[in-house]
């Protein structure tokens, strides 16, 4: 791959990865289950809450799926595959990695997605 620093972005990658895990551990509390007793909880204090949960559980939601694609882009490393696109095997621009290292698609392929 010509102009790419696979080291740079396998160190972008680990970065985001920890930082993900660390907001994972930290959200674990959020989504648990909402408490339906009223003598402790008023209405409107529970849809809150109910709201907050829902609002948790996508983030959570969100953070597995970049856990997914960093951990994809770090076996596309290790495996010399990283940097080539997923679909048409065509080379990925570097810019396209600088902003996004976890991204498996060229710009033509990811348009038809």
């Amino acid at each position: 791959m010509s102009g790419i620093d696979i080291d740079k972005l396998t160190e972008l990658l680990l970065q985001q990865r920890e930082e993900l895990i660390g907001q994972k551990k930290a959200g674990q509390a959020s989504t648990r289950t909402v408490e339906l007793d009223q003598s402790t909880v008023g209405r409107l204090s529970r849809m809150d809450a109910m709201q907050s949960q829902a609002m948790a559980l996508e983030g959570k939601r969100r953070r597995e799926i970049q856990l997914t694609r960093i951990e994809a882009a770090l076996e596309r490393i290790e495996g010399g595959a990283f940097g080539y696109c997923a679909m048409c095997d065509e080379e990925i621009a570097g810019r396209r990695l600088e902003i996004d290292p976890a991204n498996p698609f060229c710009v033509h392929c990811a348009e038809k997605i």
